[in-house]
């Protein structure tokens, strides 16, 4: 697997796996098995997918060496504030069953986030994480709070596909040598973007699916991508993106896909007020 290399000199695998919207007992435990069987090492999960224990439990019956494998979690809005923020982490920690966390972000970007953030910090420090970054963060929200922190993000995980390709915000990331993490990488099986005739056009030049395609031209963006299925051939086929290359022309041409929308907006309100709603335990 492929790596980028973080601003703390860490490495995070190019393409990693997402467990959003799998259940916990048994159908995570499967899928993230299946993940690693067919060559991922790098899991993402979070608090609020409420299945961190399934992953935990596949990673320790892969037979895989827990420093070969990248474990991304998420702190929920419900454990924000410094005190309730040091709470969810050993939280993971205990649900996952592991001694550290190799990234481990806030999720959302409200309520007590710098209190939260605090407690990543320490908690990095500490050795119970590796990295520590950011999620759902617009231009305006990384202005909004980046003079609170003492330690600079890794990554800031977004929505971004060909069809969302966050040019601004890249751009304001990469001055900060905060590298981008894509969810939704393949549109959430958008038809239109699948069917794309660009995309289309180099399935056929290179004997690819479009998934693959898709996956190919982030990686040579620079962003790590986060695909999610629980079919094991296409888990296989989607890490299978490091045998061919997209030449600059056709690089150009994906990146004119852009319709500069997003199918979530993390500065609306009525997100906001739905998401700070939302509780994953009691």
């Amino acid at each position: 697997m492929k790596t980028f290399q973080l601003n703390n000199g860490e490495l995070i695998p190019a393409v990693g796996f997402g467990v959003f919207q799998i259940p916990n007992n048994g159908p995570t435990y499967e899928a993230t098995l299946a993940a690693l069987k067919a060559g991922y090492r790098h899991i993402d999960t979070a608090a609020g997918y409420m299945n961190e224990s399934d992953v935990g439990k596949a990673i320790k019956e892969s037979g895989i060496d827990r420093k070969d494998i990248y474990i991304t979690s998420k702190l929920w809005l419900q454990d924000y504030g410094y005190e309730n923020a040091k709470k969810g982490i050993e939280n993971s920690l205990k649900a996952l069953n592991v001694d550290y966390i190799d990234l481990y972000l806030l999720h959302q970007p409200y309520g007590d986030y710098l209190g939260a953030w605090k407690a990543l910090e320490e908690a990095l420090i500490a050795g119970k994480i590796k990295s520590i970054g950011i999620s759902n963060i617009t231009v305006n929200l990384w202005n909004k709070f980046k003079d609170g922190m003492k330690m600079m993000p890794v990554v800031n995980q977004v929505e971004f596909n060909p069809f969302t390709q966050q040019k601004e915000l890249r751009k304001v990331m990469a001055e900060n040598n905060i590298l981008l993490e894509a969810w939704y990488p393949l549109g959430h099986g958008n038809k239109d973007l699948l069917e794309n005739d660009t995309i289309i056009f180099l399935t056929k030049k290179y004997h690819k699916n479009a998934g693959q395609i898709i996956l190919r031209w982030i990686y040579q963006e620079g962003v790590i991508s986060l695909p999610k299925s629980t079919n094991p051939e296409r888990m296989k086929g989607n890490i299978e993106i490091f045998d061919f290359e997209l030449t600059d022309d056709e690089m150009k041409a994906m990146e004119a896909l852009d319709t500069g929308k997003a199918t979530h907006n993390p500065e609306d309100p009525v997100n906001e007020t739905r998401l700070m709603g939302l509780k994953i335990h009691d």
